[in-house]
């Protein structure tokens, strides 16, 4: 499967919220929400992509010949490239009505699992979407990420329960910035803010890696480090919960700079393509999330349309390294780039 085949098969089965653009820039989905847009006035999504357009490689081929090792680690894993997928809570409320987001997680952990790379979920808006991701993680190598809402603190740590015994997850994450979304507060009043405290009695409460996902400063970056997080998730939720905040690539060097080395940087928004990965990597970021186009590839041809994209970055990404000197993750320095 090409992936231009992907994209013609997606638009006619994505739903009329997506557009299905020739890159995903937020622009045609405007503030479509609930659905794939941002927040209005509609800006965020292609903020964040614009921001990565506005940074430049720099060439260099006069460096020994090589192969390109895409390979890195995180919590002691291996990845074939530094990408996780990032989570989608609800496809049916965004998308189409019939659509089911545990079809979607389980074929994109089958996706992942051929490719290497770990799938991020969300715990929806259903009961049964936990466990079923889950149920498709043990399935998959224990290859996926359960993503909690800023719930209650006891609700939040019922589902951590469920995250034991031979479905133990790698990692689970918290994502602070979806305090915002109008329909979590809908369902739940109590749901909201976390503080320092709370997040640290939230890390106490496992014995897997620790995650917060929408840190957009050096602050809060600091709070995180502070809670006792050993990744962070730099993240605007792609626009959608709060209009005129940064790209992530503006905030991603001053948070680098105040964290690196503290705890794994991982960064999300607008990230399209195997440069922009590599641009993420040689500012400071450990690893890179990607969700909307994941979700089109879906539609596009399912678990063979997921690969079909995942390849793709992997080709581009290689190939940036090759084309500017790094023949490793590790060999990706800040002056392979240009602002």
């Amino acid at each position: 499967m090409e992936y231009a085949e992907v994209l013609r098969n997606a638009k006619e089965k994505i739903g009329p919220n997506c557009k299905v653009c020739p890159v995903c820039n937020g622009i045609a989905c405007g503030n479509t929400m609930p659905g794939p847009g941002s927040k209005a006035p509609g800006l965020g999504a292609n903020v964040n992509y614009k921001a990565w357009r506005s940074i430049r490689l720099n060439m260099d081929t006069m460096v020994e010949n090589g192969p390109v090792d895409t390979k890195t680690e995180l919590f002691g894993r291996t990845f074939e490239m530094p990408l996780i997928t990032a989570p989608i809570g609800s496809i049916k409320m965004q998308y189409n009505p019939t659509d089911d987001v545990k079809d979607f997680n389980e074929k994109c952990m089958a996706a992942c699992e051929t490719r290497g790379i770990m799938h991020a979920y969300g715990d929806g808006l259903q009961t049964d979407v936990l466990p079923c991701a889950l149920a498709s993680g043990k399935a998959h190598g224990l290859n996926g990420i359960p993503v909690f809402n800023p719930d209650t603190d006891e609700a939040i740590m019922a589902k951590m329960d469920q995250c034991v015994g031979d479905v133990t997850p790698p990692a689970i994450c918290v994502v602070v910035d979806s305090a915002g979304l109008p329909h979590l507060r809908k369902l739940n009043g109590n749901a909201g803010c976390k503080s320092v405290d709370q997040l640290k009695a939230l890390k106490e409460h496992i014995r897997v890696p620790f995650i917060l996902k929408g840190i957009m400063s050096a602050a809060t970056a600091k709070k995180a480090v502070e809670a006792g997080a050993d990744a962070i998730i730099v993240s605007n939720h792609g626009g959608r919960v709060l209009a005129d905040t940064p790209a992530t690539a503006e905030v991603l060097p001053e948070i680098v700079e105040a964290v690196k080395g503290q705890t794994k940087i991982i960064v999300d928004g607008g990230i399209r393509s195997g440069l922009d990965m590599f641009k993420a990597l040689a500012m400071g970021a450990d690893m890179c999330m990607i969700c909307r186009p994941v979700l089109i590839s879906y539609y596009g041809g399912g678990q063979e349309g997921m690969e079909c994209y995942f390849d793709k970055l992997k080709a581009e990404l290689s190939d940036t390294m090759y084309m500017c000197g790094a023949r490793s993750i590790a060999d990706i320095k800040k002056d392979m780039i240009r602002f």
